[in-house]
């Protein structure tokens, strides 16, 4: 048989010539670092099913944030764990309450840090739902207010951004008229706009203590079985005053990033979430895959799906690998 004329092996052939005909570019500039703080001081409680993450207190915190600085990462994700719970959750929007503090502390230390405050409100609430429950059930409506009410005390404690997680209807307009009215117009509101009930999200929970006391959350997150349910949910979210959108978890739902990025405009986020973090350390502990590999793979293919931002608890190590270092 005559050799073919078109050889796609010939882009192959070296590492320069794969650099310079390469699709897809994972950048330090892609990547949102999330950590958890507590009160207290001195603490670095490790998170037994995330190898690597830690409940840091607030003066522990700012000394990993040196790193994360010093690598050029452009944000973090700040989630709070309380000093007590009740049924209103009502730490997650008190002056003093874990996050309120942190973000003062972090835009103090390093105001060129870029602080996304997470909003809800699982990790505060006695029953670990992420709203307000009446008979067993997670009410709507009275639970935008106590969003709104979190969105202004982070923006007042010095946050840059603030992403709504709770997957209530019509939280990104309740929190975007909130924050106008209290002259944070500039402050930008990144929707979690399609995020699933999702078993990828078991860690996270022992890392907050956020599972939820009785039932799940199936009546307010999504189905994992639905993608065109998430473009109605973006389209929503976008039309309340959403300034970027949210896929979680990322791994599992790749065709939902792709499609969500094919059907707006809008800056895309996607958030690496815990199980899919701790399934990789596993693996790597085992010595059954190249970390390194794994998550630079990993990361690269959310990234091609059509992710403009990758929340992920990869960042540090992802950094230091795409510098070389």
């Amino acid at each position: 048989m005559p050799f073919p004329v078109q050889r796609p092996r010939r882009l192959r052939l070296s590492e320069n010539i794969r650099r310079i005909v390469r699709e897809t570019s994972l950048s330090v500039n892609d990547l949102v670092y999330p950590v958890f703080v507590t009160h207290g001081k001195r603490v670095a409680r490790p998170v037994e099913a995330m190898p690597g993450i830690c409940n840091y207190s607030i003066d522990q915190l700012l000394g990993v944030l040196q790193e994360v600085v010093g690598l050029k990462i452009p944000a973090i994700m700040p989630f709070g764990i309380p000093a007590a719970k009740d049924e209103v959750g009502s730490e997650a929007y008190a002056d003093d309450g874990i996050i309120q503090q942190a973000v003062r502390a972090v835009k103090k230390e390093y105001p060129e840090l870029m602080v996304i405050t997470d909003l809800c409100l699982c990790e505060y609430t006695s029953h670990g739902h992420c709203g307000i429950v009446e008979d067993g059930c997670v009410l709507n409506d009275p639970t935008l207010e106590l969003l709104a009410r979190t969105a202004v005390s982070h923006a007042e404690a010095g946050a840059d951004m603030v992403a709504p997680s709770d997957m209530m209807d019509g939280r990104v307009g309740a929190i975007r008229a909130a924050l106008d009215a209290g002259g944070y117009e500039n402050i930008p509101v990144m929707a979690y706009s399609a995020k699933y009930a999702s078993a990828y999200y078991g860690p996270f929970r022992e890392a907050a203590g956020s599972t939820p006391r009785f039932g799940d959350r199936k009546a307010y997150q999504m189905d994992p079985a639905n993608a065109a349910e998430a473009l109605r949910e973006v389209r929503l979210d976008i039309e309340e005053g959403a300034d970027i959108v949210m896929v979680k978890p990322a791994l599992a739902y790749m065709d939902v990033i792709r499609r969500v990025k094919d059907a707006c405009d809008y800056p895309v986020a996607a958030y690496n979430v815990s199980g899919e973090y701790s399934m990789v350390k596993a693996a790597a502990a085992n010595g059954w895959v190249d970390e390194r590999r794994i998550v630079l793979e990993t990361l690269t293919g959310i990234k091609r799906a059509g992710a403009d931002i990758i929340i992920t608890y990869h960042a540090i190590d992802a950094a230091k690998w795409i510098k070389g270092l």
